[in-house]
């Protein structure tokens, strides 16, 4: 669910939407998702001071909210 909730998100900013990768795992009390994007996507991702990366995570956390699980959203360049 997460999962594809940040990689619509991240779709929409990126230059290069066929580069965007996300992959999530679970355990009992937390989902880590991973956002991979190409490294000229980057500033598009994480914005001025963070700001759409904050707005990324707040928005998932949101989301998850019904879980009672924390949600980890990590940003990384494909390499």
């Amino acid at each position: 669910m997460m999962k594809e909730v940040v990689e619509v998100i991240a779709r929409a900013l990126v230059d290069n939407p066929d580069l965007v990768n996300v992959s999530e795992t679970e355990n009992e009390n937390e989902i880590n998702v991973e956002l991979r994007v190409d490294k000229s996507d980057m500033g598009k991702v994480i914005g001025k001071q963070g700001r759409i990366a904050k707005s990324i995570r707040s928005v998932v956390k949101a989301a998850s909210s019904k879980d009672n699980r924390k949600v980890n959203v990590d940003i990384t360049n494909n390499e």
